[in-house]
């Protein structure tokens, strides 16, 4: 049997509790989405967002880093839950102490790791410390993935949803004038991910 070390890190211990928190948690949902599958679809649409760029708009970004810094990206939640943005950005003062909230939790979750490796993680989990080029990149993979979401819950006459398919165009649009690899990805793969399994096999 095995005896308990001293100093044992909680890292991921607390990265290994995102499957039990709830996304969308004020919405009813015919998918329910924790944040464990949000941030994995995060970072595959942000690896991808980066092949893009680096392929077709000669792009100079590491792919890999695009894709880890997505996938820690959520990191905070782990300690406070996932706040629904019209809570977060009720107003200018409450988002400004929800980021605190969310500053704090990263420094937290980066302290839970041994010492020698926190220089590694510093630039992956403190947002503000992740470089511009890559938080662009993240962003846009979290909107991606939500607006999929908001699809995907219209598709089963969920119309919860309409008012986030709404919001979020509008943010696509403002970012598609700086990121044509955005707009690349949603007339390369964007109709497909609401095909069915039938659909999907026959193509």
């Amino acid at each position: 049997m095995a005896t308990k070390e001293k100093n044992q890190s909680t890292f991921l211990a607390w990265l290994f509790r995102m499957p039990l928190i709830k996304r969308w948690a004020l919405m009813f949902c015919v998918k329910e989405e924790n944040v464990a599958e949000h941030s994995h679809q995060v970072a595959i649409v942000a690896h991808l967002l980066a092949v893009i760029k680096n392929k077709k708009f000669n792009g100079q970004l590491n792919v890999d880093r695009a894709a880890t810094i997505a996938l820690y990206h959520e990191a905070s939640e782990t300690r406070y839950g996932d706040i629904v943005s019209p809570t977060k950005y009720a107003n200018k003062e409450i988002a400004r102490e929800f980021k605190k909230i969310e500053s704090l939790a990263e420094q937290e979750c980066l302290s839970s790791l041994p010492e020698e490796f926190q220089v590694i993680f510093s630039d992956i989990i403190v947002q503000d410390n992740v470089a511009h080029e890559y938080k662009k990149i993240v962003k846009a993979a979290d909107i991606l993935v939500a607006y999929i979401k908001a699809l995907d819950e219209l598709t089963h006459n969920n119309h919860e949803f309409d008012h986030v398919k709404i919001r979020l165009e509008k943010k696509l649009s403002e970012i598609k004038k700086e990121m044509p690899e955005v707009e690349y990805f949603l007339a390369t793969f964007l109709s497909a991910c609401s095909a069915t399994v039938d659909k999907l096999a026959a193509s």
